[in-house]
């Protein structure tokens, strides 16, 4: 080989290394915005503090599933509607019913909604919602020392639960 061939062939691989770590800094650089933009980062306030309240948060979970209440979310594109029942599968009394909803990456499309009462027991308000994933939090007042509580997380599609 002569150096004529060498040099062309050296020059070759530093144009094809640059190439190669140029795409990995420029992956690096494409993800590190992307994870900026779509979570906050934030997870709870105070670490410490929520580890204390777990026990009593549970505690109340428990006593809450042992009213043995079912609760119903529907939602259709054009409205959200809540109720609960009882063992007997009649509506439970409530006053107010609020409902939060939340995307599970981001702050920036939370929503909360207060359902007004309406016939059969259902809360209704009227809401559009984009379709994926929500996290939603449901606090019914149910004449209880702590209003009913209801997290789930669901998914719409086309503007309805799935």
């Amino acid at each position: 080989m002569n150096t004529r061939e060498s040099q062309f062939t050296g020059r070759h691989m530093l144009l094809i290394m640059l190439a190669f770590f140029g795409v990995i800094i420029a992956v690096n650089v494409t993800m590190a915005m992307f994870a900026t933009r779509s979570w906050t980062g934030f997870v709870v306030k105070n670490s410490y503090v929520a580890s204390q309240e777990f026990n009593e948060k549970a505690e109340r979970g428990r006593a809450q599933a042992a009213l043995g209440w079912t609760a119903t979310l529907a939602i259709d594109g054009s409205a959200v509607r809540y109720r609960l029942t009882d063992r007997a599968g009649a509506p439970v009394a409530t006053s107010s019913v609020n409902a939060v909803f939340r995307r599970p990456t981001s702050d920036t499309e939370d929503r909360t909604f207060a359902l007004e009462a309406g016939s059969e027991g259902w809360h209704v308000t009227p809401a559009t919602l984009h379709d994926g994933v929500w996290i939603v939090e449901i606090d019914a007042e149910a004449g209880l020392e702590q209003p009913y509580r209801d997290v789930r997380r669901i998914v719409l599609k086309g503007g309805a639960l799935k």
